[in-house]
């Protein structure tokens, strides 16, 4: 079958984002870390593989950040290990629950006077935004400084599939520009272990792969994303409302114009 869309040359553009960066960061921190959050998955294994390519190992931190036990722990050891990069765990498990607990309603605190629900989707997006917090504090206390890589690729950016100031934060993002099959391609160039590049990708909140919680494929969604081309007329309206009412996520916090 004829692809519809140009053939994607992963050698070419792999080199164009080692470039981006090394540009980047001597603009920005000629001397900062490049501070990576490894969650075991294919977006942070390629943009921390980028980044020592850019920068060498010596430059790239990787935190490995579980909320309480995390069951792919090893993966994201296996990364790092990989990497020869040096790394941090930090556990977010008691600073979440005890967030939890001080954001929970009770008629015992005198001060309460409005009320609000720790919805399911508070819970999943808190994580992240300690997950975000976290890379910022040790970035901040890295000597000579860091500068945190968003993994984020321009998939999940389209429909929204990140958290506001949590996963969708950082400081440069290597890859905001190419789709989840770019991204694998770029990983495979950078001869990235396959169980890390192909385990079914998941956010870890819900207990669910990313492709259950959106309701489609992204073999489907980066069909879509690069032709504009949907059978399934369905998924086609879904795919364009979440990428409707996520445009905030990606757009600079409005302003007053003077």
């Amino acid at each position: 079958m004829k692809q519809a869309y140009p053939r994607f040359q992963a050698a070419k553009d792999k080199q164009k984002i080692v470039v981006f960066l090394q540009n980047w960061f001597s603009k920005n921190g000629p001397e900062a870390q490049a501070v990576v959050g490894i969650s075991g998955g294919k977006d942070s294994s390629v943009a921390a593989a980028l980044c020592v390519e850019a920068l060498g190992k010596d430059r790239v931190i990787g935190v490995l950040m579980p909320n309480g036990i995390q069951a792919d722990l090893d993966d994201a050891l296996s990364l790092v290990k990989h990497l020869a990069i040096r790394y941090r765990i930090v556990n977010i498990g008691t600073p979440y629950k005890e967030m939890l607990k001080a954001l929970q309603y009770t008629e015992a605190v005198t001060h309460n006077n409005f009320y609000f629900s720790v919805t399911d989707a508070l819970q999943q997006n808190l994580p992240p935004r300690l997950r975000m917090a976290t890379l910022y504090a040790i970035a901040q206390g890295i000597p000579g400084g860091g500068r945190v890589i968003n993994t984020c690729n321009r998939s999940e950016d389209y429909v929204g599939y990140s958290t506001k100031y949590g996963d969708s934060a950082g400081d440069v993002a290597p890859l905001a520009a190419y789709t989840v099959d770019e991204v694998l391609a770029i990983g495979q160039e950078l001869a990235l272990p396959a169980h890390l590049l192909h385990k079914a990708p998941a956010d870890g909140l819900c207990g669910k792969t990313d492709e259950d919680n959106l309701g489609f494929t992204y073999a489907v969604l980066d069909r879509y994303i690069k032709t504009g081309s949907c059978e399934d007329e369905t998924i086609k309206k879904k795919i364009d409302h979440l990428h409707a009412c996520n445009k905030h996520k990606l757009a600079p916090m409005p302003m007053v114009a003077r």
